[in-house]
């Protein structure tokens, strides 16, 4: 299958095939950069207010956690963000503690999109420094009565009743978690955002999960505006990285080809491959698998506030981090 690589801006041109790598580019790459442990204080951000998506085609990748604990760190670095739920499953809505407004389907978003209701009266304060849209069991009806026309306008809804006015003025930072199916939600996701996150879990389908995504979602907004790709996020590993288990494939594949490097954060660089296996690194890069995250949901509250001494939260800080810088900052 093909893949279409990233440039600086995701790029109109150019189809390269992943597994064209070269044995040597599997083994290096190119960057020194390790996994942080280190504050991002000295970050330097941009002035622009920003919203992101993160959206993979693929289920069981971990887009609704990483959603709302992105949500929750650029929250505690002082700033006004709003977390919209797209997903008609109602993951982080349920996992926030919105259960009663998921079954509620008296006014949903569906109201913004064709009832001219104000968005603010279908946002809740979480509790937790952010703000929340939450999702509701209607979802997929409301994205029924999308009217179907060309590519671009149905998908501009959420955009023109939702992001464009609170965007800036109400919010500093607006995140979406989209549903893992090619649909109007996730084009009105992208639309509203043009700028990405996207979460790989390891498994066979890892890359065949990313590949689907910018070919089906991605490619056909290309032709009408700009995407940006801010990071592709390892998720979910829990497996050793100096043998050859799925969590180390999906990181070779991730770190060995140049095209990709801009956008692979601190926490999943790996350069020395050969440390890897001497036992040199004791790194375990990647968002990882732990218990912490999982009953963090089943308390319905961000890790942060379940565990605040988990060692995940600095990955999930970085990616706060990249959102607000617009891009992957390298240490040192």
């Amino acid at each position: 299958m093909i893949f279409k690589l990233f440039t600086t801006k995701l790029s109109r041109e150019g189809m390269i095939p992943l597994n064209s790598m070269s044995e040597p580019d599997r083994k290096n790459s190119i960057d020194s950069t390790n996994s942080p442990n280190s504050s991002y204080s000295s970050v330097q951000t941009d002035v622009n207010s920003r919203a992101v998506s993160v959206c993979m085609l693929k289920g069981g990748v971990g887009k609704s956690t990483i959603a709302v604990n992105l949500a929750r760190q650029l929250a505690a670095q002082d700033h006004d963000v709003l977390l919209i739920d797209l997903d008609p499953n109602g993951h982080a809505s349920v996992g926030l503690g919105y259960d009663d407004e998921y079954h509620n389907t008296e006014e949903t978003i569906g109201d913004v999109f064709f009832d001219d209701a104000d968005p603010t009266s279908v946002v809740y304060d979480t509790g937790y420094e952010f703000d929340i849209l939450p999702s509701s069991e209607d979802l997929e009806q409301v994205e029924r009565e999308i009217v179907v026309g060309d590519v671009f306008q149905p998908s501009a809804l959420l955009k023109r009743e939702v992001v464009d006015p609170l965007l800036g003025d109400t919010y500093d930072y607006i995140v979406t978690d989209s549903p893992a199916y090619r649909s109007r939600l996730t084009d009105n996701a992208l639309v509203a955002t043009a700028n990405l996150v996207l979460p790989l879990a390891p498994g066979n389908e890892a890359i065949a999960g990313l590949e689907r995504t910018i070919e089906r979602q991605i490619s056909p907004l290309r032709q009408h505006m700009d995407v940006d790709v801010l990071a592709l996020v390892p998720n979910m590993l829990s497996g050793r990285i100096d043998q050859q288990t799925q969590d180390r494939q999906l990181l070779e594949r991730l770190n060995s080809h140049n095209s990709l490097q801009d956008r692979i954060p601190n926490f999943a660089r790996i350069t020395d491959w050969g440390g890897v296996d001497a036992g040199d690194l004791k790194s375990s890069p990647g968002i990882r698998d732990r218990t912490s995250i999982t009953k963090a949901y089943g308390e319905r509250k961000p890790l942060l506030d379940y565990d605040p001494d988990c060692d995940q939260l600095t990955c999930f800080d970085e990616l706060a981090h990249i959102v607000e810088a617009g891009e992957v900052v390298r240490h040192g």
